[in-house]
């Protein structure tokens, strides 16, 4: 009987074919987040939808209300619900036209004082920043060297005028002898030489006489003319000379003060027009934020030429300045009165709107609906606006809210007290901070 061996054969390793996607633990967990947010998005949708449906049946006109244009332009306003808006009345009165331009103060004269003589200052006879008057006294030079020139002078004018005294008794001797034939001709004349140039030398003396005095006239410094003195530039005991090119202290006259201003070229036919007439131009200082009247004056002179490279052309104008508004060199907002417009209708400027066929306004009636008026316009001035046709003294406007407002709306009239106040009190000479032609930016 066979025996048969048995023989352990070698385990085969397990093959472990994978599975479908969803064995996966990360693909199971991403597999229900997706489900959750998809949950979440119908659970949001719904509510919304069911809310919206809410709003609709409880406001039935709120489709049309939305409608731009429509019976009840505002969001969620009735048809038959008045839009609150802001009124004012227009009234008849006089605008005035400005032209504004951009200016800087200039002293009117302005002296740099330098010394005319050489010395040494003894005394200074001002303090920095005061006021001084025309021929004040400013500085003392030593003037004991002139004094001592004029003595000089003085001692040779006695002699020499005590030898003409005696040239001349000689020549009245000199002219009995020549008589008498006792001298000839030559000797006489020769006298009347010495004579005539004996006159020569007081005449020479008398001058260095009045130059030593006007030396000594030179030490004593005065105001050329008044205004105000500024830092002084020297100390007492320097000595100065009149070589020196730094001088001694700047005197700068602000009573009257000068603006130098620039205006577009366009604008020059009516201000040339203006001046033929003959009237004096009135002139409006404002303060850099263009809101504070600083200063009245009036229009000087214009320059002679328009610059090329900016189109402007210079004005000049004149202040009194008897309080000291204006200072050298600060800047200003300058106000040109051209012209008044006489008996036109004017209204808040925000109460002017503009359209495809051009500027109209909401008047509103008794019954509070709004009717459009087509307008046309003058000029801006400051926050007001001329209206020459279109418009009648006494109507409301609206000027806030027209945004909401067309032909026929229904709407709440309440007055401002900013928008009342510009349409009732304020006058065009109060607020000329801007001033145009119609259509056009204030300058």
């Amino acid at each position: 009987m066979a025996q048969f061996e048995t023989v352990d054969l070698p385990k085969t390793p397990e093959v472990r074919v994978p599975g479908p996607a969803s064995d996966d633990p990360q693909t199971q967990t991403r597999k229900r987040w997706w489900i959750w947010g998809l949950i979440i998005v119908l659970a949001a949708a719904g509510i919304w939808y069911f809310r919206t449906r809410g709003i609709q049946a409880s406001n039935p006109g709120g489709a049309a209300a939305r409608v731009p244009g429509g019976p009840g332009v505002g969001m969620g306003t009735l048809p038959d619900q008045p839009l609150p808006v802001v009124v004012a009345t227009a009234r008849k009165g006089d605008l005035p036209l400005y032209f504004n331009g951009l200016g800087t103060v200039t002293a009117f004269n302005t002296v740099t004082v330098r010394s005319r003589v050489d010395g040494q200052i003894v005394k200074i006879n001002f303090t920095e920043g005061q006021y001084v008057k025309e021929g004040d006294s400013l500085i003392e030079i030593d003037p004991r060297p002139y004094q001592v020139q004029r003595e000089q002078a003085e001692g040779q004018l006695a002699k020499d005028q005590a030898q003409l005294k005696d040239a001349t008794v000689n020549f009245e001797r000199y002219q009995l002898l020549f008589k008498e034939g006792v001298i000839p001709k030559q000797q006489l004349d020769t006298q009347q030489a010495t004579v005539g140039q004996f006159e020569g030398a007081i005449k020479a003396d008398v001058a260095q006489i009045d130059n030593a005095k006007l030396q000594i006239t030179y030490a004593h410094i005065t105001a050329p003319i008044s205004g105000h003195v500024g830092l002084r530039l020297v100390d007492i005991g320097n000595i100065v000379h009149a070589s020196d090119t730094n001088g001694l202290v700047v005197i700068t006259q602000l009573q009257p003060i000068a603006v130098l201003f620039s205006l577009p070229q366009d604008q020059l036919p009516q201000v040339i027009a203006r001046m033929r007439t003959g009237a004096p131009m009135i002139t409006e200082a404002y303060d850099r934020d263009n809101s504070e009247k600083i200063a009245t004056g009036k229009l000087l002179t214009i320059d002679n030429q328009i610059d090329t490279t900016t189109g402007t052309y210079k004005l000049k104008a004149v202040f009194d300045n008897a309080k000291s508004e204006l200072f050298p060199n600060q800047f200003v907002n300058m106000h040109l009165l051209v012209d008044t417009e006489k008996n036109v209708v004017i209204v808040p400027t925000t109460a002017v709107l503009r359209g495809p066929k051009g500027a109209y306004v909401f008047a509103v009636s008794e019954d509070n609906t709004v009717k459009m008026h087509d307008v046309t316009l003058t000029h801006a001035t400051g926050d007001v606006t001329g209206i020459s046709r279109g418009l009648a003294s006494g109507e409301v406007v609206v000027v806030d809210g027209q945004d909401k407002l067309q032909d026929g709306s229904k709407v709440e009239p309440r007055t401002s007290r900013v928008g009342g106040a510009a349409a009732q009190s304020s006058t065009p000479s109060d607020n000329p901070s801007a001033a145009s032609p119609a259509g056009r930016p204030a300058r």
